[in-house]
């Protein structure tokens, strides 16, 4: 088949612009002839595959979220795909993979947790009210055939929230590679980190990675890195804000460690012990299944894509108030047992095992091939 993807721009620093590629790798493996149709391309598209640049104004967002959506369907329709696959807002795609749940949904979780002002600020907000009526239209039934959702509770926000039929959504769980992601590179990588950054070899590391601190929940977490039960623990902390010169300052000398963003993250996992993950608003948790697939117990909120697989003892890494944060506390120093870890430690590789990109590739070649032979 002729596959055409679709997103805003091919990168490898955010979950989805690595699905992305992940996806055009993977189909390109399987024989199809694949087409990424982005408006930036920060990296060249995976070779054996064919980039096309959709024209956008560049500044403000609001232009460049429109423009993308008015112009993409066009330029696609110029290049006689068989099926279009969208990882972004557009208004007509064959198939939509929603990788972070309904925009509205999104937009309460995050109103919940703010003041007047933040929450007014959202309402009115051109960028969002346009992202909202682009939603409304790619989620209507001319907007696309199929949606893939990436977690289970995503697809109930699309059928209950936003009156979406239920058999129009299917629940494709993202892989993750098990050899770069191993236990067994503790002995060596995690080994070499601890060195490098001053942790002593037998102190507990606690291991949070994401980009935009406040969304990821980190804040929840800064505040207990003064409680006593927590001293010797450190908290190693992976990845970028925009005010991570101020965090750093602020945190200083307090047990927690600001390495920033970090292309060899699996080495990072390799020297923790624990992950944790206290989201505002997540989806699928590429981290977390990441973590898992390195060994490591975690402390997350429930209802991501890399949780529903969760089971037994794991699941009492799962929060059920992340604004508590003697649950945090109590959670975390639960997990981090040392006589319960190395039981713990199998249990989340055992997990990861179950989410493979053999098993996402099948999945979603089916779906392609399906929605391919409905036709014009």
């Amino acid at each position: 088949m002729k596959i055409a993807l679709v997103h805003k721009q091919l990168d490898l620093r955010g979950g989805t612009e690595r699905v992305l590629y992940r996806t055009a790798e993977g189909l390109r493996d399987r024989g199809h002839d694949v087409h990424l149709f982005c408006a930036r391309f920060r990296i060249p598209p995976p070779p054996g595959t064919t980039g096309h640049r959709v024209p956008c104004l560049p500044w403000p967002r609001t232009a460049r979220l429109l423009t993308f959506a008015l112009l993409c369907g066009r330029v696609v329709a110029r290049h006689g795909c068989d099926v279009t696959l969208s990882f972004d807002r557009i208004p007509r795609q064959d198939l939509f993979r929603s990788g972070g749940g309904p925009h509205r949904v999104f937009l309460e979780k995050m109103a919940r947790r703010c003041g007047p002002w933040r929450r007014l600020c959202y309402r009115m907000s051109p960028y969002h009210r346009s992202l909202l009526a682009i939603e409304k239209r790619q989620l209507g039934p001319q907007g696309c055939r199929r949606i893939i959702a990436v977690y289970r509770e995503g697809k109930r926000e699309m059928v209950e929230e936003c009156g979406v039929p239920e058999g129009k959504v299917v629940v494709i769980h993202n892989g993750v590679d098990h050899e770069r992601f191993h236990p067994r590179r503790r002995q060596h990588e995690g080994k070499k980190i601890r060195e490098a950054l001053g942790i002593d070899p037998v102190a507990r590391v606690v291991l949070f990675v994401g980009t935009g601190f406040r969304r990821k929940g980190l804040d929840r977490l800064l505040g207990l890195w003064n409680s006593p039960e927590l001293k010797g623990i450190v908290l190693l902390v992976v990845g970028g804000d925009a005010r991570l010169a101020r965090y750093r300052r602020r945190w200083a000398g307090s047990g927690v460690l600001f390495v920033g963003p970090q292309s060899r993250v699996e080495d990072y996992y390799a020297a923790a012990d624990l992950f944790i993950l206290p989201s505002i608003q997540e989806a699928f948790g590429n981290v977390v299944l990441e973590a898992l697939a390195a060994g490591l117990p975690v402390v997350t909120v429930p209802g991501l894509g890399s949780t529903d697989e969760l089971d037994g003892e794991l699941m009492e890494g799962l929060l059920t108030d992340a604004d508590d944060p003697e649950e945090i506390k109590r959670r975390l120093l639960r997990q981090l047992d040392p006589g319960r870890w190395p039981e713990l430690s199998k249990a989340a590789r055992q997990v990861a095992e179950r989410y493979s990109w053999t098993k996402y590739f099948s999945a979603l070649e089916a779906e392609l091939r399906t929605v391919a032979a409905w036709g014009g």
